[in-house]
């Protein structure tokens, strides 16, 4: 989608795209914390139904609860960011090797 219009330098054409549905997501989780109010921001937002929405919503839920951020304030009202992250063992089966 774009758009033309005039200024004195000439005529100047600005492109609008649309947001993506991720993008979307991202702004309804910011304004607030319920899943059921996220999709229906997210799906207002893109103009698409509300269920195709909210399972996205439930997927990328899922992925943010994974990884946190949380925000702690002290005495004197400093405030100090913990990452809270869920560390990931690999274990690997025995490796066979023939001594050639």
């Amino acid at each position: 989608m774009s758009e033309d219009w005039n200024t004195k330098y000439g005529t100047r054409r600005v492109r609008r795209d649309p947001p993506t549905l991720e993008e979307a997501i991202f702004a309804a989780v910011g304004i607030t914390d319920d899943q059921q109010q996220q999709a229906e921001i997210a799906a207002a937002l893109m103009g698409l139904p509300f269920e195709e929405v909210l399972a996205e919503v439930k997927k990328t839920g899922r992925t943010l609860a994974r990884s946190a951020t949380r925000v702690i304030t002290g005495e004197q009202g400093a405030q100090r960011s913990v990452v809270v992250e869920r560390r990931v063992i690999r274990r690997f089966g025995a490796d066979k090797r023939t001594g050639t």
